[in-house]
């Protein structure tokens, strides 16, 4: 596993200009569901000593890290350990971006089961994505779906 914090090395766009986005971290772990914990409490570690906001960091970041990771690891790269999950976190005082990308082809995100919906609700998986949803600010997703971004802001 490789740990690099740094201050961002290209210029940062407008919208991550105006968001206070100044240190970037990258990781890059196996896919070992063991891993996640470790590595989500070494990312917070790093945030709460900058983000004004530290219940956001202590609770929303750690659960909905956790829940992208896992998912990269089970759904995305099968559990397969000659696989990697990269993890690129772009920081402030009053925002967090974190992506979390993996080697497998992706799924349709726009298609995902409401988890809500009595047919879902005793499901063994399904909820990872809509958690993450509600306790981020903003989800996007790249086109072939097999990395997600995830923003939370705090002013």
């Amino acid at each position: 596993m490789r740990l690099a914090v740094q201050p961002l090395l290209t210029a940062p766009d407008a919208r991550r200009q105006a968001e206070g986005l100044e240190l970037e971290l990258r990781l890059t772990l196996p896919s070992d569901v063991r891993l996640v914990e470790d590595v989500v409490e070494i990312v917070a570690r790093h945030l709460e000593q900058r983000f004004v906001d530290r219940h956001s960091v202590h609770f929303n970041l750690r659960v909905a890290l956790s829940e992208a990771l896992i998912n990269a690891i089970l759904y995305g790269n099968g559990q397969d350990d000659r696989k990697g999950v990269a993890l690129r976190v772009l920081f402030g005082r009053h925002a967090v971006e974190m992506e979390v990308t993996d080697e497998g082809d992706g799924f349709d995100y726009r298609i995902l089961p409401d988890p809500t919906l009595p047919a879902n609700r005793l499901r063994p998986c399904g909820r990872g994505v809509f958690l993450i949803r509600q306790l981020v600010d903003e989800v996007r997703f790249n086109d072939t779906g097999n990395s997600i971004c995830m923003i939370l802001r705090r002013t």
